[in-house]
């Protein structure tokens, strides 16, 4: 990992604020439902605050990404508007989607976000496609799948790969490992130790790093970028992480190991990335301080245009189901 590009200090900065942003707009989701003002499934990206953000920083706004439900995070972090994410949270007609999507869908083609797809793994084809796209036009894009530990265990994880690989597509296959695939463990889905080493199978690179970590993370995710820029092919990147709430909002993750999970809780990455801002004196206190209150602030406007909100009318129901309106 030493030979990876580091983050210089305003790119580590930067990360920071997107996975700031990832946090503080989680806490607010859950307890906006908690509190019964959002009533929507909720898949929460807590304790993977660091891939997205740490990923995105090399993105612009033309290369694409497709995630899955529990995707919220990647979006924020490509740059998805919060004042259209919190309408369509709240199943306002404001919304992205008019408030027909919901947390599941989001989707924000201006900024490259092309699909948050609730079809376990069904992010790989899509991508894939984009990428497809992109090689045709002739365009300087890449294209990120994201997808999860189960989801490398489908059909379509390994169809898009054998894709990718032999046409030299520019896709980097994002697996955001955090050790459960819903409910069930690596223990009992696989034999293979690293979902890195299926890569080799294809003849693409295939690297596992700590997602946890801002430098790990950043330089896998450059090297990959920048290889599929250049017309060499896709990656595939296994991201290993840990989430800090259940499955879907509600569930009490009875089913994890509870020395694993006290162990994650120890290397929560958001504390780690900010106590070493100030210990490289890349920001004071005070600095990262305000830049918090800016984000409290942003979403606390979202939440109130959210609120005020006009619902859809009803005539949406028919609109965006066919190709053409029927009566």
């Amino acid at each position: 990992m030493s030979n990876y590009p580091k983050p210089d200090s305003a790119t580590l900065l930067k990360i920071y604020e997107k996975a700031a942003l990832i946090k503080l707009n989680d806490e607010r989701i859950i307890k906006q439902m908690m509190a019964g003002k959002l009533v929507m499934p909720y898949y929460s990206p807590r304790g993977q605050e660091i891939i997205p953000s740490a990923i995105s920083v090399s993105l612009d706004d033309d290369d694409y990404i497709c995630t899955i439900y529990r995707g919220i995070h990647d979006m924020l972090a490509k740059g998805f508007p919060l004042d259209e994410m919190w309408a369509e949270l709240a199943g306002k007609a404001t919304g992205t989607c008019k408030g027909k999507g919901g947390p599941m869908h989001l989707t924000c083609p201006e900024k490259g976000m092309m699909v948050t797809t609730g079809i376990v793994g069904s992010s790989m084809p899509i991508a894939t496609g984009l990428g497809w796209a992109a090689k045709l036009d002739g365009k300087n894009r890449v294209s990120v799948a994201n997808f999860g530990d189960g989801a490398a265990n489908i059909g379509a994880f390994h169809e898009s790969m054998n894709m990718a690989a032999l046409w030299k597509l520019p896709v980097i296959f994002v697996c955001q490992n955090n050790l459960y695939a819903e409910h069930t463990s690596p223990a009992y889905s696989r034999v293979v130790e690293k979902i890195s080493e299926r890569a080799a199978g294809y003849g693409m690179p295939g690297v596992t790093v700590n997602g946890n970590d801002a430098d790990e993370m950043f330089g896998a995710a450059k090297v990959a970028i920048d290889r599929a820029r250049a017309g060499e092919g896709p990656t595939l990147i296994e991201a290993m992480t840990f989430r800090f709430n259940g499955h879907l909002l509600g569930e009490t993750g009875h089913y994890m190991d509870k020395a694993i999970y006290a162990d994650a809780q120890t290397k929560d990455p958001m504390p780690k990335l900010r106590q070493r801002l100030i210990d490289e004196g890349i920001a004071t206190e005070e600095k990262l301080a305000g830049i918090e209150s800016d984000i409290n602030a942003a979403i606390d406007s979202a939440l109130a245009a959210a609120i005020a909100a006009p619902f859809p009318d009803i005539a949406e129901l028919k609109r965006d189901v066919f190709a053409e309106e029927i009566a």
